[in-house]
């Protein structure tokens, strides 16, 4: 069977990743409340649904217009056109008090990479956009053209964890003094000569990365969404989320490991860490090795899960 590349790109699309260990771990139950606040293809939610009985409810939140493609047609299942940063308002609209599980899945879904028109790949020539919501703010042109060489710096340190960050700022500095950086190609012609060949690629998916996740505000939309879902869980309820860089990772560990985001435990009078979640998986889970060949952008993945005490 030949498959076009437009159907393989859609295939790539719905790969969902860890895809059983992260729905075992919102420990579904036929009648439960459950929130998927990554919706994107939809291959975890069809998942959430398959173990939904009657009484049972599946809220989908994507803030994408793409992901509207792929709803289910499903009465248990509701689609919120959203960024997950407002999971707290559409529940309390939707009249939910509180979920029985919370699932994240981080990966900018594979599809953005591959749609040169938005600007999210090095690998095709665009516009250099990167937002998740066309309707949204300020593009990556805009960024790399307007911010100061130190704020530029601290974005690719942070974000991209970067070593060569203020060399990075200061190129693009130069450079856009003379001609103002519009596409992915001009962006690549004026950062490329900073990395060696072998390390290119890698270091080039992390200056993306960095702009992707400034353009989208990620960060503080991941803070918002992570102390709504702590919030509206119901004791014993579950908070499954798949992270794919270290910043991510840690934000999710300390939450789930001291109820906020920095990572400041709270003790009690005997010294006991106050926090609102036991963790479930004490190691990490990552995908093994048959999952990273079929689906390779599984690579960097962690999934953790913590039960609300």
């Amino acid at each position: 069977m030949i498959i076009d590349k437009m159907e393989k790109d859609e295939l790539t699309y719905h790969v969902p990743v860890l895809l059983k260990e992260s729905v075992d771990g919102m420990n579904i139950q036929p009648d439960g409340t459950y929130v998927d606040v990554t919706f994107g293809g939809g291959g975890h939610s069809r998942e959430i649904l398959s173990r939904l009985g009657d009484g049972g409810r599946l809220l989908g939140f994507d803030q994408d217009e793409d992901a509207e493609r792929n709803i289910v047609n499903d009465p248990h299942f509701t689609f919120v056109r959203s960024n997950f940063r407002y999971l707290h308002n559409f529940l309390r609209y939707h009249g939910i008090e509180q979920v029985d599980a919370v699932l994240a899945d981080l990966g900018v879904s594979s599809h953005h990479f591959d749609d040169s028109e938005r600007g999210f790949s090095f690998r095709f020539d665009g516009a250099l956009d990167m937002r998740m919501n066309k309707r949204a703010g300020l593009t990556a042109a805009d960024i790399v053209n307007t911010y100061d060489e130190e704020r530029l710096a601290d974005i690719f340190y942070l974000y991209g964890e970067l070593k060569n960050s203020r060399k990075l700022a200061s190129v693009i500095v130069k450079a856009r003094a003379a001609q103002k950086i519009g596409t992915i190609g001009e962006f690549l012609e004026t950062i490329k000569p900073l990395f060696g060949r072998e390390r290119e690629k890698k270091e080039l998916a992390k200056v993306f990365q960095a702009l992707r996740i400034e353009v989208n505000r990620e960060m503080e939309a991941l803070k918002e969404m992570l102390y709504a879902a702590t919030e509206a869980l119901k004791p014993g309820g579950r908070l499954v989320v798949i992270t794919y860089h270290s910043l991510e990772d840690r934000m999710v560990k300390n939450i789930m490991k001291t109820g906020n985001i920095e990572g400041k435990a709270e003790k009690d009078f005997f010294g006991n860490v106050q926090t609102p979640f036991r963790l479930v998986n004490n190691k990490v889970i990552v995908p093994d090795n048959d999952e990273i060949e079929r689906n390779p952008r599984s690579r960097s993945a962690k999934l953790r899960i913590a039960e609300k005490l």
